[in-house]
Parts: C-alpha cells; structure tokens; sequence
C-alpha cells in the first residue's frame, strides 16, 4: 500500500515584533551564508574530483556515472522538517535503471523529499502512446518496489493540471528538459503549464536505455528469441507462430547449431594453426642461427656414410666373384665333354647313312 503523505504544518502566527525580526534576519542572512559557503566547497570538492577522474583511465563504455546531485537555491530551500512534494510521472513500461536514475535525480532535488510517482493507465497509454509490454498492474507494482518512490498515483493524467496539482498538493513537477509532445492536442509540451507556472526541475536522461530501445532489441533478433523460447518448453501457440514457421525456426536453429559446431571447429584448428606456425617461426630461426654447423656435419656423415658403404660393396662383389669360378670351371668342362660326345655321334651317323646309300 502506499504511504500517506505527511500534511504540511499550518502557517505560522502574525509577524512578531520588529526587533524580534531583525534578530531572525540577522540570523537567517548567516546561515545563509555558512551554507553558500558550505555549497561553494563541495564544488571545489567536486572539481577536484572531476580532475583526478580526468587524470586517470576513462571509464568502460559499459559503465554508468551517476548524475549529479542537483542544488536548490537558498530562495527554493523549505524547512528539513516540511517534505517538498515532488512529483514525476511516466509510463514505466519494462522498468529499467533508466527509469529509477531519474527518479532518484528527483528523489534527491531537495534534502526532504517526498517522491510522488504517476502511471498511465492502459487505455491512456493506447490511445496517445500505443501498446505497453506491461500491463497498468504490473507496471504500478514495479513503481512501488523502487527505493526511491514514496508514493504511486495510478491512472496519473496524461496533462497535467491545476486541479491535479492542488488534489496532490505537489510544489514541483520533475522531468527531463526534452520537450514531450502534447498528443493529445491540449499544447505543444505536456509540461507546458508547469514551466510557465515555475514548478518544473529538470532531470537527465541516461543515455544508451530506453524502453523502445529494449523493445528494438526484441524485434530485431525475433527469431532467436522466438527458438530460444521453443527450445524451452513453450509452444508455437504460446509464442503465435504458424506450423510452417515453427518448422522453419527449428529447421533454422539446427542449422545454428552445425555452424556454432563448425565455428568452435575452425578456432580450435586455428589455435593449433597458431602453434605450430609459433613452433615453426622457432625453429625455422634456430635453423637460420645454425644451419652451416648442421650443414657441415651431415656432410661429413654423409661422405663417412658413403666410404664405409663403398668398401662394403666391393668385398661384396668380390665375394660374389669367387664363389662363381669354380661354377664356371665345372660348366666349361661339362660343355667340353658334351661337345666332343655330340661330335662322334654326328660321324656314326653319317657313317650309317653313307652304308644304306650303298646298300
């Protein structure tokens, strides 16, 4: 539930004596100025610290600085015991650090804040925005968990009025400094009538988060959100996808896979790539650092090598040489012998063939 805000004391009485005003006067005008001069060395702090921040290593992309806490003047200072009511409002779609820097930008324009929040409803929101992720339940209960929010106003209007500052009691209406477009043709600014009245303090942005930046995300990798939402269980009617295009998105994702496969395929080769062309580019320099030393060994070895295999050659080739003599004696007397035997032979022949020729 939220809390009740805290009403404001009634005025003071009339104004007391003379005297006794001067006496507050005077004592007003120095506390004014301990506290000018209070203000002036945190500025000095403040510029020290920008300078060593300077001086040092920037900041990640990745990182957010936090805002600068904004001064009221001593003419805009209320009493620690009274809060200043504030008020922001908004959307709130996907409620996201974005959202809660700026309401702490409010939270803390005064010592004694109190942090009033309005919320469009869902029909407002539809009818001059468009549709919300998150419905008014949903985005009221994000509001109320956020540390910086004293109070949430559901169905806040889309322009504010007298009536609606007056119903709130609110001092001052905080947003950032862009103009919002009035759609529903009231004016050109939604807080138009707060900046004429003097009741706006402006917040920053912060850059890089924004609702439809996060909506953008979502649309742009749809299929991938859609497969990883499949891949978890939920249905194509869940997720309002066709048959043909829930078969797709699987067919698609296994594709992914293969090529997520094949991607830590090719790193794991190209560390190994890597390594051997560092082994290589070592070796190939201790090569060049000692290649005439290698060089003229191997071919002392080698011509060793040479000289110790010639001589086993030829006492090879001698061996061979002497255990074929003998062979051939043995053949050339055989061949002898077969020689004169086929020659007496022919002379019988021919001495029987010459007989029959008489006969």
């Amino acid at each position: 539930m939220a809390r009740k805000p805290r009403r404001r004391p009634p005025l003071p009485s009339p104004s007391p004596p003379a005297s006794l005003n001067e006496d507050a006067t005077t004592t007003e005008s120095s506390n004014d100025m301990e506290e000018d001069g209070e203000e002036e060395g945190e500025e000095d702090d403040d510029d020290e610290v920008q300078g060593s921040d300077l001086s040092g290593r920037s900041a990640a992309p990745s990182f957010f600085e936090p805002h600068p806490e904004p001064r009221a003047s001593s003419v805009e200072k209320f009493g620690d015991r009274v809060p200043v009511r504030v008020y922001a409002d908004g959307i709130y779609d996907l409620f996201h650090f974005g959202h809660a820097r700026s309401l702490e930008q409010a939270k803390k324009l005064f010592p004694n804040t109190y942090l009033l929040v309005g919320c469009c409803n869902d029909a407002i929101t539809s009818k001059y925005k468009g549709k919300t992720v998150m419905t008014e339940a949903e985005r009221y209960e994000s509001l109320r968990h956020c540390r910086w929010v004293d109070e949430v106003v559901p169905d806040a209007p889309w322009v504010i009025t007298q009536e609606f500052l007056d119903k709130h009691q609110i001092d001052f209406v905080a947003h950032d400094a862009l103009p919002y477009a009035d759609a529903s043709g009231a004016g050109k600014d939604v807080y138009e009538f707060v900046r004429i009245t003097g009741k706006f303090k402006e917040t920053k942005r912060t850059d890089g988060i924004s609702t439809s930046d996060l909506i953008m995300r979502i649309v742009k990798d749809y299929n991938e959100y859609v497969m990883r939402n499949l891949a978890r269980g939920y249905t194509r009617k869940d997720l309002g996808v066709s048959y043909v295009k829930e078969k797709q998105l699987k067919v698609n994702m296994g594709i992914s896979k293969l090529r997520q496969k094949v991607k830590e395929q090719q790193e794991r080769v190209g560390k190994k790539l890597n390594t051997v062309a560092k082994t290589a580019g070592l070796l190939h320099s201790e090569w060049v650092e000692n290649a005439d030393r290698w060089v003229s060994g191997f071919l002392e070895k080698f011509e060793e090598s040479c000289h110790l295999m010639e001589s086993a050659i030829r006492m090879q080739i001698q061996k061979g040489l002497m255990k074929r003599q003998p062979k051939r004696r043995l053949s050339s007397k055989l061949l002898a012998n077969s020689a004169s035997g086929w020659i007496a032979d022919s002379s019988l022949v021919k001495t029987g063939a010459s007989n029959i020729i008489e006969f």
